[in-house]
């Protein structure tokens, strides 16, 4: 039985329109992309290369230092009868701090001035009887011997009261060392002898105060750059260096005057505080291959807590009319670093680039662009050389913090 010949057309119509949807599904992601280029173009946020002066720069991790730490131990023996601060607060040099039993040294006092008053008034009485001798011996009445024993007892006197008033100083001196109090402006730390306790000279810790206006912060360098701190440093006289907390820092509450909590955001990565290098060591570590730093912070805002690690950044020298666009817009590939350029008619070329220092989200371009030129930012994954895109016009410069506008 044979099948009739319009039976046959019908089949050969339908195989022949599978074929045709079949190779109108093949097109490749790139051709689409290309349709699209040629279209309303792929959507990138842009950013307009810079001429600027940009800080050359060297970066390290720092760790703050108090710039100095007073142990509080009393001088004097006894018993812990008050404590005048509360722990973690500020004190300021002078303040009073602990205050041990002063009744054993007051008495103290009452005797050495007692024994003073006494030595003086025998005093008083031998000068007059040297006195009253020395008439005798150049009258003839009293012999040479007489007279010298009556001296000798009169110097004698004198010493003993010299001695009773040293002594009547020492017993002051020890009555005011039951007032302990702080030799420096700075935040005390924890109490570590309560009321009640005995305390003995020189020996038991009261207390640590740690000074925080101002600050070291330590830090270490390649031991290549060496050189060019010391010349720069020379040329400059002071180098200014700048310290960040990192960031994710947790806000710190205080309360004001009136007892209202107000809060203090310790992440200062975008106002980073100010110093200057204080200290280069006088040798390398060998085992590191560094060489240690400070730098001094007058630390106003108390920002810079001690034992804390922090970004260290040395300003070295500004490099002028330097070529800035934002870090992001760097892309590297298999031929090195490059940037997509947007051209006149909102196509794109892909440039090669030479890279510079990093500052604040900015790149320097030392090689590869000019000022002016529009680089892409973000989008980077859909282009390709001769596709065109679409920006937006607000985004095309870079604004203080190296962000495109058009992100605000």
């Amino acid at each position: 039985m044979t099948r009739s010949r319009p039976g046959y057309f019908i089949l050969i119509t339908a195989f022949l329109m599978f074929i045709a949807a079949c190779s109108g599904e093949s097109d490749t992601p790139a051709d689409k992309s290309s349709q699209e280029g040629r279209g309303t173009g792929v959507p990138v946020r842009v950013a307009r290369a810079e001429q600027k002066d940009v800080p050359v720069q060297l970066n390290a991790i720092g760790n703050v230092e108090a710039y100095s730490i007073v142990e509080v131990k009393p001088q004097v023996d006894g018993e812990l009868s008050k404590i005048y601060f509360k722990e973690g607060e500020n004190v300021s040099k002078g303040e009073l701090l602990f205050l041990i039993d002063t009744r054993p040294y007051e008495n103290d006092l009452r005797q050495a001035e007692a024994n003073m008053a006494r030595d003086t008034a025998m005093l008083k009485k031998a000068e007059q009887d040297a006195l009253r001798y020395e008439d005798l011996i150049n009258k003839g009445v009293v012999s040479a011997q007489q007279y010298d024993q009556v001296r000798a007892e009169y110097e004698s006197l004198g010493a003993t009261v010299r001695a009773d008033r040293a002594a009547v100083e020492s017993a002051k001196l020890e009555l005011e060392y039951c007032s302990i109090r702080s030799p420096i402006d700075g935040r005390i730390g924890e109490i570590l002898v309560h009321e009640g306790n005995t305390v003995e000279s020189r020996s038991t810790l009261l207390a640590v105060i740690n000074q925080t206006k101002p600050v070291n912060v330590n830090f270490s360098v390649p031991e290549q750059f060496l050189a060019l701190i010391r010349s720069y440093k020379a040329d400059a006289g002071d180098l200014k260096v700048y310290a960040s907390v990192p960031k994710g820092s947790r806000t710190a509450e205080r309360q004001d005057a009136e007892g209202i909590k107000q809060s203090a955001n310790l992440t200062t990565e975008n106002e980073p505080a100010v110093g200057t290098l204080s200290f280069v060591d006088n040798q390398v570590n060998e085992s590191t291959g560094t060489i240690m730093m400070k730098a001094i912070f007058q630390n106003e805002s108390e920002t810079l807590w001690p034992g804390k690690f922090i970004n260290v950044t040395i300003n070295l020298t500004t490099q002028e009319d330097a070529i800035v666009i934002p870090s992001r817009a760097v892309q590297t590939g298999q031929d090195g670093d490059y940037v997509f350029v947007v051209k006149p008619d909102s196509t794109v070329e892909s440039r090669p680039v030479v890279p510079g220092a990093r500052l604040d989200g900015e790149v320097v371009i030392t090689k590869g662009l000019e000022p002016g030129e529009i680089v892409v930012t973000e989008g980077q994954l859909r282009l390709a050389p001769g596709v065109k895109v679409r920006t937006n016009e607000s985004s095309q410069r870079i604004s203080g913090d190296g962000s495109d506008v058009s992100r605000k």
